[in-house]
């Protein structure tokens, strides 16, 4: 998969040329403004909500489709990604977290989306969700991971987590990757 530029400055609109960085290639510079522009893509979060005993796993249904799916959002511009999570599970699902832990990242081509996945702990399995959701089940393990939503994002995040070890598969492009937990 080829490196995608931007053509003018995000600042000031000037076309951009492609200068030599030490240590970067060939990089977009922007002759106006005297600097690098670097690649600029979104940043969402998406978490596996578990039940205080860690034996089930809330997946929600939204948008009138029909999958089961994770909880996720994008993170606001100066927002910290766990901020965003906690955030997003206050919004959505009426609660407050009981805790939350960093799980795995991937970049997510079809969206131009840095994915920041988490596990949160909710304090117990009652929920208030609001507007954007249209359905939501508590999952055995088990269950969870018939019920996630076929070849995608949600599915790799949450197998990873179950198995341990993460298989990515970004159809799109004809990538399959895969990344061991360290």
């Amino acid at each position: 998969m080829g490196t995608q530029h931007m053509n003018y400055c995000m600042e000031c609109g000037t076309k951009l040329t492609i200068k030599p960085l030490k240590s970067e290639g060939e990089v977009p510079f922007c002759e106006r403004c005297e600097t690098f522009v670097f690649p600029v893509f979104s940043t969402a979060c998406s978490m596996i909500v578990m039940n205080p005993e860690q034996t089930k796993i809330l997946l929600i249904k939204q948008y009138g489709r029909d999958d089961y799916i994770l909880v996720a959002g994008y993170v606001n511009k100066g927002e910290d990604a766990e901020d965003a999570a906690l955030r997003e599970i206050r919004e959505e699902l009426g609660v407050e977290a009981a805790g939350i832990r960093f799980n795995r990242t991937h970049y997510f081509g079809p969206s131009n989306t840095l994915m920041i996945n988490f596990r949160v702990l909710l304090p117990s399995e009652e929920i208030h969700p609001n507007e954007e959701i249209d359905d939501w089940r508590w999952f055995s393990l088990a269950e969870a991971r018939e019920k996630v939503r076929p070849n995608s994002l949600a599915r790799d995040f949450l197998e990873g987590m179950l198995d341990g070890a993460y298989h990515f598969h970004d159809n799109k492009y004809g990538l399959s990757r895969k990344k061991q937990v360290t």
